[in-house]
C-alpha cells in the first residue's frame, strides 16, 4: 500500500511540477512574444525614419535631363548633379549631419555645384595637357567594376536602376583615368617629412586620449598618416588650380 501509495504521489508530483513548468514556460513565452512585438515596433519606427529620410534626400535632387551649370561651353547635366550630390549627402551623414536641414541645404548644394565645375575645370585641362585613357585601361576598369557583381546580369540590373547605359558608364571611366592621371603628373604633393607625420599623430593621439579612446602605436599607423597628409596635400594644390582656372573660365549656374 505504502509502495502503491508513493507511485501515486510521485506521479501526482510529476504533473504538478509539470504543470508548474509549463507555466513558467507560458510566461517565458508570452515575455518573449513581448519582447519581439517591441523590436518589430522599434524595427518599424526605423524603417519608417529611413524612408521619411530618404524622401528628404531625394527631395534634393533635380530633373536629371536640366542643364544645371555650363563650364566652358560644357553642360552639367542633372543626372550628373544627382550622383555628387548623393556622395555629398553620404558624407555629411557619416559625419553625424543631417544634409537636409535647413542650414545644411545651401551648403549642399554649393558644394555639389562647386565639386562639378571643379572636376570640370580639372578634365578640361586634362584634356589640353593629353591626357587619354586607353581602351585597354577603360576595360579593365571596366572588369573590375563587373567584378563587385555575382553576374552580368546582375550588373546589367544595377547601372539600368541607375539610369545609366553602357557608353555614359565607360566615359566616366575614362573621365576617372584621365583625372586619376592628371593628379599623379601635376599636383604631386611632394616630400612628406617624418617630422609632419609624427605632428599629425601627435594631434590624433591627443584628440583620442581626450575622448578616452585606446591609441595605436606610431609605428602601427606611419603608413596610413603619409597616406592622409599625401592626399591632403594633392587637394590642396588641385584646389588652387580650380581657382586660378576659374579665372579665365566662362562659368554659368543655371540653379
Amino acid at each position: 500500500m505504502k509502495k502503491m501509495m508513493f507511485t501515486l504521489i510521485t506521479g501526482l508530483m510529476a504533473v504538478v511540477l509539470a504543470a508548474c513548468g509549463g507555466n513558467e514556460e507560458s510566461k517565458e513565452a508570452k515575455n518573449d512574444d513581448k519582447v519581439k512585438t517591441a523590436e518589430t515596433d522599434q524595427q518599424k519606427e526605423q524603417q519608417k525614419l529611413m524612408e521619411e529620410m530618404q524622401k528628404k534626400l531625394e527631395g534634393q535632387q533635380v530633373d536629371e535631363k536640366k542643364i544645371v551649370a555650363i563650364v566652358n561651353d560644357k553642360e552639367i547635366l542633372g543626372s550628373d548633379y544627382n550622383s555628387a550630390l548623393a556622395s555629398i549627402q553620404g558624407q555629411m551623414q557619416q559625419m553625424g549631419q543631417d544634409p537636409t536641414s535647413k542650414e545644411a541645404a545651401e551648403q549642399v548644394k554649393k558644394q555639389t555645384i562647386d565639386s562639378l565645375v571643379g572636376q570640370t575645370l580639372l578634365l578640361q585641362e586634362a584634356d589640353k595637357k593629353g591626357y587619354k585613357a586607353s581602351a585597354a585601361d577603360i576595360n579593365k576598369q571596366l572588369d573590375e567594376t563587373k567584378k563587385q557583381f555575382k553576374t552580368e546580369k546582375e550588373f546589367k540590373t544595377a547601372l539600368k536602376k541607375s539610369g545609366m547605359g553602357m557608353k555614359t558608364l565607360e566615359t566616366q571611366i575614362a573621365d576617372d583615368i584621365k583625372l586619376k592621371q592628371y593628379v599623379e603628373k601635376e599636383a604631386t604633393a611632394g616630400e612628406i617629412t617624418d617630422e609632419e607625420i609624427q605632428k599629425t599623430y601627435d594631434q590624433y593621439a591627443e584628440q583620442g586620449k581626450s575622448t578616452g579612446q585606446e591609441v595605436p602605436k606610431f609605428e602601427e599607423v606611419k603608413p596610413q598618416i603619409e597616406q592622409s597628409i599625401q592626399q591632403q596635400k594633392q587637394h590642396e594644390k588641385l584646389a588652387q588650380q580650380v581657382e586660378e582656372l576659374k579665372k579665365n573660365a566662362k562659368i554659368d549656374i543655371k540653379i
